[in-house]
């Protein structure tokens, strides 16, 4: 994550009762290229990408980044998280510096439904807590995915402001380690499980 300070997630994996949130290796191509190509998964974040540019485009190891965390289970990627910098220039702020962590996650629609997204972003929002105390995360998603705004509140994240992006009304959330959740908290489990 740059800028993050002293994050540079992921700095060892993360187990939690089902998952495994990792780096990205070269046996997660093929599953990256199904995530951006899917016409599900693109409905709320810009619509599919071409899967013939995407074969083009994706390197040999995808994801390979600071802040990105390959969700696995059983042995296969069945989506990702991220943790970057808000850009300044975007909307939705909770700090005049603006550059808030945020939090965003795609999972390939076969693993919705089963609480993966729930278990996998609340074990890396307890990382990012262990390793950067009271640091803010934000989350914004379009207020017509109801799935999203229900994670969102289960994460206990709460809404700040609503805007239009993108040609759609956003929410935009902040969520504290300092502050009381409703969300469960993730069991996470030490690197050999």
């Amino acid at each position: 994550m740059t800028g993050l300070g002293p994050v540079t997630c992921p700095p060892a994996p993360i187990r939690t009762e089902r998952l495994l949130l990792r780096e990205s290796e070269a046996r997660d191509r093929a599953a990256f290229i199904e995530l951006f190509a899917s016409p599900e998964v693109g409905a709320y974040v810009g619509g599919p990408r071409p899967r013939d540019e995407l074969e083009r485009a994706v390197p040999a190891v995808p994801g390979r980044r600071p802040g990105l965390f390959v969700i696995d289970l059983d042995g296969a990627m069945i989506g990702m998280i991220t943790l970057d910098r808000r850009e300044a220039e975007r909307p939705g702020h909770v700090r005049p510096e603006a550059g808030e962590a945020e939090l965003g996650y795609m999972l390939l629609p076969e693993a919705w439904g089963r609480g993966y997204a729930a278990e996998a972003c609340a074990a890396v929002l307890g990382r990012f807590a262990d390793t950067l105390p009271g640091e803010p995360v934000v989350l914004c998603t379009r207020t017509a995915n109801g799935r999203a705004m229900r994670l969102a509140a289960k994460l206990g994240f709460t809404e700040v402001e609503r805007f239009q992006e993108y040609g759609a009304e956003q929410w935009f959330g902040v969520w504290s380690s300092v502050t009381p959740s409703s969300a469960e908290p993730a069991r996470i489990l030490g690197p050999r499980g």
